[in-house]
């Protein structure tokens, strides 16, 4: 650290405090060149996780808005808090996974929607609508039909 007085560059720490807020660390330094004294911050270099979204743009991924958008599937629904940040907190552990700090949309997507289907078939269904944008009734019907032929399968193997 350059000290701001002389420029000298050998000092030693004389204080270390926590900041406001936690995020930073105050050290209070005595330069040994000159004997006066300054003050640095340290934080944690704080580099976001980013979406790439179907258009290719990249975002920051907002814990928030994946939250706001499962509450919005499960209104109404008898789903616990609980469960859905187990499904923020997954998301977020596969982003904290990879190396380059970012995922597809696409595979956040797959794995809430898996989430959700295991946890409340009708709020799946809200998710995959907006999700998967359907366009018209059909396509509403084929992800329900999908639904139902998966529920009889499980029943038939014994596990419903």
């Amino acid at each position: 650290m350059r000290c701001p007085f002389c420029g000298g560059i050998e000092d030693r720490v004389v204080d270390s405090r926590e900041g406001k807020g936690g995020d930073t660390i105050r050290r209070r330094r005595e330069c040994l060149a000159c004997q006066k004294r300054f003050t640095s911050y340290e934080r944690i270099e704080d580099i976001p996780f980013m979406v790439i979204k179907r258009d290719g743009k990249r975002e920051i991924f907002d814990r928030g808005k994946l939250m706001a958008g499962l509450l919005k599937a499960v209104e109404k629904r008898p789903v616990g808090m609980a469960a859905l940040d187990e499904i923020v907190t997954e998301v977020t552990g596969m982003l904290h996974d990879t190396a380059d700090r970012e995922l597809e949309g696409a595979r956040i997507g797959e794995v809430v929607m898996n989430r959700l289907r295991e946890l409340d078939q009708v709020a799946y269904v809200r998710f995959a609508s907006v999700y998967r944008r359907f366009e018209d009734v059909s396509e509403f019907m084929e992800e329900l039909k999908g639904l139902v032929d998966r529920k009889t399968r499980q029943v038939d193997k014994g596990h419903g």
